[in-house]
């Protein structure tokens, strides 16, 4: 008597497994990649901005106008990997359609104005005061991905946003007391309601790009939808500084205005470009790999880093009310991280044992 095993089944099941575990392993590296740059961008994007006001930079539009300015980097990533590395077949901007192209540029504009008005904000609130506030943003970013994309809600999701909120609301309450030495009321709220209006708008940001982006079969193509944006907000801040005086502001701060001197003057308008593109890419990136309420989530999860980043540089204030916020932040996050967390289970779950699938304790023995 020959024994057999019909392993054909078995093997292409197998072959399945191993295909999902190498696609899962590439995803949650290119997620973990996209935060990286994220936490590191909008760190560093924040607290150089900050330098920039501080050292005696004034011009909203300058600040303005560097959020975006880095875009030519993504060039390399574009074109690089076709022409010169061949290590892909798809030629660049392969599959963008004229309505693709129209809603980048839609993006971008509207991408300027929340640029615009987060420098604002900036120019007159601490690092602190700023981040804690356009942690509101999350509440928005729910509310619309409800409407636009459709999301569904969980007691996680519902939770973290309620708590990441609670940190904003808390921190306005207590506003009163936090204003620099110098700085009218006045000048306060405009910098408190410019950083609110900023959280709007990039809450509206998140799941606009969310839609979009179902449209959109790889990565290249967010690389490539994002120089585009970036292409547009900067021509339009460009614009702005040219009717603004923003480009004599840049050459009189440069000279002689700026405290620390031309060069560090420099060396601050090029960081910040560099940092803010490595934000905005990995902001992209994030919600073409998960959700606009998860990138927007992982954002707000930088609040307390941004604070206590702060406090270390420059020495902004953290009495007990920040404390609190920021500690409810976190909160927050960790409810949502859990979440995630128990569907990825039960998504493996189902993976490993699918309806119909062969159960592989069996095996089939012909005679």
């Amino acid at each position: 008597m020959e024994l057999k095993t019909n392993s054909s089944p078995t093997n292409h099941y197998h072959q399945q497994q191993n295909s999902s575990k190498s696609s899962k392993n590439f995803s949650d590296l290119t997620v973990v990649i996209n935060y990286a740059c994220l936490i590191i961008g909008s760190v560093a994007a924040s607290l150089l901005t900050k330098f920039y006001f501080i050292h005696n930079g004034s011009s909203r539009w300058v600040s303005t106008w560097i959020q975006t300015a880095g875009f030519p980097l993504l060039l390399l990533p574009t074109f690089l990997p076709y022409h010169l590395l061949r290590s892909t077949p798809r030629p660049p901007f392969s599959g963008f359609t004229t309505r693709l192209t129209l809603q980048s540029i839609f993006v971008g504009m509207f991408l300027a104005v929340s640029n615009y008005l987060f420098s604002w904000g900036t120019s007159y609130l601490p690092v602190s005061t700023s981040s804690l506030l356009l942690s509101s943003q999350l509440a928005f970013n729910l509310v619309f991905s409800i409407a636009m994309v459709k999301q569904k809600v969980t007691f996680t999701n519902l939770n973290c946003v309620i708590l990441l909120t609670l940190s904003s609301v808390l921190l306005a309450l207590s506003s009163s007391g936090d204003r620099p030495p110098g700085l009218t009321r006045r000048d306060y709220l405009i910098g408190f309601f410019a950083t609110l209006g900023a959280g709007l708008t990039f809450a509206v940001y998140l799941p606009v790009m969310q839609m979009i982006y179902r449209r959109v079969y790889c990565y290249a193509m967010v690389v490539e939808m994002q120089l585009v944006t970036g292409f547009v907000a900067t021509a339009l801040a460009t614009v702005g500084m040219a009717a603004g005086g923003g480009f004599a502001d840049m050459r009189a701060e440069s000279a002689a205005g700026f405290d620390e001197g031309t060069a560090a003057y420099w060396w601050t308008i090029g960081g910040t470009a560099v940092a803010w593109q490595m934000s905005f890419m990995g902001t992209a990136g994030m919600v073409f790999l998960t959700t606009s309420l998860t990138g927007g989530i992982c954002m707000t999860a930088l609040m307390p880093v941004n604070v206590v980043a702060g406090v270390v540089v420059y020495g902004d204030k953290f009495g007990g009310v920040k404390a609190v916020s920021a500690v409810i932040c976190v909160w927050g996050f960790c409810s949502h991280l859990y979440g995630m967390y128990v569907k990825s289970e039960k998504l493996e779950d189902r993976r490993r044992n699918p309806s119909g699938d062969i159960d592989m304790n069996e095996i089939v023995v012909h005679s």
